[in-house]
């Protein structure tokens, strides 16, 4: 009898086995899969409830699948609870994934699988004892938050290591589940922190950052393993220890610097006195030595192939490290380039928050930068940035491979990339006054572009460059002036004509604003609104200066003595009876009126009825600061008065001084993140660091 047993489960064992191989084949032959085949709730129900373990694992799965597309599955879970004391692995797990999901809907019955999960803790097999605690932890039932910590106190003290990297896990579970077991915790954390595998202390150190990272005393008598292990963690316990250490050397390593004179050097004589024997020393940071014996354990984690470790790295070397330190990081940085886009996105965004305080280090580096025709614009804008930051630390040959290829993007397709690559030529023109007359040129043939957008933004880059030195681009405004013809935009003639108006007070005799004022009233009806603007507040500028020069001429006339006035003969004609009478001269012409004051009478008549309120309004403003020519003062204080050289900042500015690796970093400030609670606190001053005893 027993042989037939034990052939009758052999046959029945290969009948399953069997049948799993046919459906594998199946799914890997199809090469359209389709969507599982929902089965009717009764069915599922009498799958679940099966004596049979092939039975209750296919009725699992199929709730499982349900599940993860959204579909309502909690009629299932009487059926599924009590499958939780199956002894199958398989089995365990699936019911483990379902409690989670459900446990907090169903509370009462959820509490009914406790004692089972707690009898798995104390199962042979180390893998259902890690489930089993993760399970207990994950279930979002309050009434078994002392439970919970029983049960992680027996997983710290557990043989395996998984188990006790579950229960490190488990602890801030159980702290947000009830805050007031943080007494208990705190005993189990330093336990798990002087653990001697690797991974348990990374899922400590974890645990720890959520539960107290003010703790610092904790830490002291770990802080050397925690070190030695920081190597060997994975991905996530590195973060969490490099976080760590990095709070732990602000509050407990004091920040020491020592004066360090410049070498003396002797003359060839003995009597020859040096020449720098008076400098003065420089000051260094002297690192402390455990500070240094962490700073030289993150410089391995630069090779890691996690795009995370290598920024935090980056950042700990920039809060803590000295400049040899931040160096040796740079590289790395620079090597994520070569990433997908998403990272390479990301990577940039930190690049530039280091170029920022430390542009010089990233000139060795520029070549990386290239724009590559594949890149999207977020990325292209971005290595723009770090080129106009650079710019001014590079070698000339640099600087030229630099210009020509923000030259070769003014071309591109991309209107974004053609108006980015012009505001980019403007900054390296304002850093650098050697290449500004390069990059005048550069933006000059882009004035007569015929796309609108692209001319607005070089006239406006071209504003700021005169506008630094006036006195030099009168030659170029006037050329700019000859281009009025031809420009379309509104912005761009509005810029134009803004420039004209800025240097109608120069060379009053050569000077070409009224003739530009006179052709422009011609066509004013049909010229947009901010260029109407801008042709009030021309027609303002150059009547004022005829005002002004009219009264400097009258006051020269009225000071000038009366002896320089020439002398004229004495009429008489009258007294002499010898001269024949003549017939009466006819009366002197009157002079023609200036055309100036003319125009800017006609100017004020035609925007007396244009249909912009705005325009209206200014021009009764200038109307009544010009209404007596005999005053002037006013009027010349607000439109005469000397505008301070613009100054483009980078487009990262507002994002300096954000932590490396923060997603304030990447979406900025604007969208409410803020710096996400990830900043450092101040160096502890020497004398007053806790005792590490």
């Amino acid at each position: 009898m027993e042989s037939i047993s034990r052939i009758s489960s052999m046959l029945e064992t290969a009948r399953d086995l069997t049948l799993e191989a046919a459906q594998s084949a199946g799914a890997a032959r199809s090469l359209n899969p389709r969507p599982p085949r929902e089965l009717p709730f009764l069915q599922v129900k009498k799958l679940l409830d099966s004596r049979n373990d092939r039975e209750i694992l296919e009725g699992l799965r199929k709730v499982i699948s349900m599940m993860n597309r959204s579909k309502p599955c909690l009629p299932y879970f009487s059926s599924v609870v009590k499958n939780v004391a199956s002894p199958n692995i398989e089995i365990k797990k699936l019911v483990y994934i379902y409690l989670l999901h459900y446990a907090e809907s169903e509370p009462d019955l959820a509490l009914l699988s406790i004692n089972t999960i707690q009898k798995s803790l104390t199962d042979q097999n180390p893998q259902v004892r890690a489930m089993a605690l993760r399970v207990m932890s994950g279930i979002r039932v309050p009434v078994i938050s002392q439970i919970v910590s029983l049960a992680i106190k027996r997983g710290c003290a557990d043989m395996s290591p998984h188990v006790r990297k579950a229960a490190a896990l488990a602890i801030p579970k159980c702290y947000r589940l009830d805050p007031n077991t943080m007494p208990q915790l705190l005993d189990y954390l330093p336990t798990l922190l002087g653990d001697k595998q690797y991974y348990v202390v990374g899922s400590a150190v974890t645990a720890f950052l959520e539960l107290c990272p003010e703790r610092v005393d904790l830490i002291h008598k770990h802080y050397r393993s925690l070190v030695r292990k920081l190597v060997d963690m994975d991905e996530w316990g590195q973060l969490a220890t490099l976080r760590l250490m990095s709070i732990y050397a602000r509050k407990c390593l004091p920040r020491r610097t020592k004066m360090v004179k410049k070498s003396k050097t002797k003359g060839f004589y003995e009597d020859e006195a040096s020449d720098e024997e008076g400098s003065a020393g420089t000051e260094v940071q002297v690192l402390d030595p455990d500070l240094e014996l962490f700073l030289k354990a993150c410089k391995s984690l630069l090779q890691s192939r996690n795009s995370a470790v290598i920024v935090s790295v980056a950042r700990c070397f920039l809060d803590l490290g000295t400049p040899e330190y931040i160096d040796s990081a740079i590289g790395p940085l620079v090597a994520l380039l070569r990433s997908p886009q998403d990272i390479q996105q990301v990577a940039l965004y930190n690049i530039v928050d280091v170029s920022l305080a430390h542009p010089e280090r990233f000139v060795r580096f520029a070549n990386h930068f290239l724009v590559h025709a594949s890149d999207p614009f977020e990325v292209a804008r971005l290595k723009f940035e770090v080129w106009t930051l650079i710019y001014p630390h590079c070698e000339p040959h640099i600087r030229h491979m630099i210009l020509s290829e923000l030259e070769h993007f003014t071309r591109a397709l991309n209107p974004e990339v053609v108006q980015e690559s012009v505001r980019a030529i403007g900054r390296c023109a304002q850093s650098d006054s050697n290449a500004s007359a390069r990059c005048l040129r550069l933006l000059l043939n882009q004035v007569s572009s015929q796309d609108g957008s692209l001319a607005a933004e070089s006239l406006t880059v071209i504003r700021h460059l005169i506008q630094q030195t006036p006195q030099a681009h009168i030659k170029t405004v006037i050329r700019l002036a000859k281009n009025l013809d031809t420009t379309p935009h509104p912005e761009a003639r509005a810029t134009i004509i803004w420039l004209v108006g800025e240097f109608a007070g120069i060379d009053s005799e050569n000077n070409i604003a009224p003739d530009v004022l006179r052709i422009l009233t011609k066509g004013f009806a049909s010229e947009s609104e901010p260029a109407k603007l801008q042709i009030v507040l021309l027609a303002a500028k150059v009547y004022l200066h005829y005002l002004i020069r009219t009264r400097e001429e009258q006051q020269q006339q009225s000071t000038q003595p009366p002896s320089s006035l020439p002398q004229t003969p004495p009429d008489d004609s009258t007294n002499n009876p010898f001269r024949s009478s003549s017939p009466s001269q006819p009366p002197a012409q009157p002079s023609p009126p200036h055309p100036i004051p003319t125009l800017w009478s006609h100017i004020l008549l035609l925007a007396r009825y244009d249909t912009s309120y705005d325009l209206r309004d200014r021009t009764r403003t200038y109307r009544a600061l010009l209404s007596s020519p005999s005053s002037t003062e006013l009027a010349s204080l607000l439109l005469l008065a000397p505008k301070p050289a613009p100054h483009i900042p980078s487009p990262s500015e507002a994002r300096k001084g954000l932590p490396l690796g923060s997603a304030s970093l990447v979406l900025g400030t604007k969208v409410g993140v803020g710096k996400g609670g990830l900043e450092l606190p101040e160096w502890v001053k020497e004398g007053e660091e806790p005792d590490a005893r």
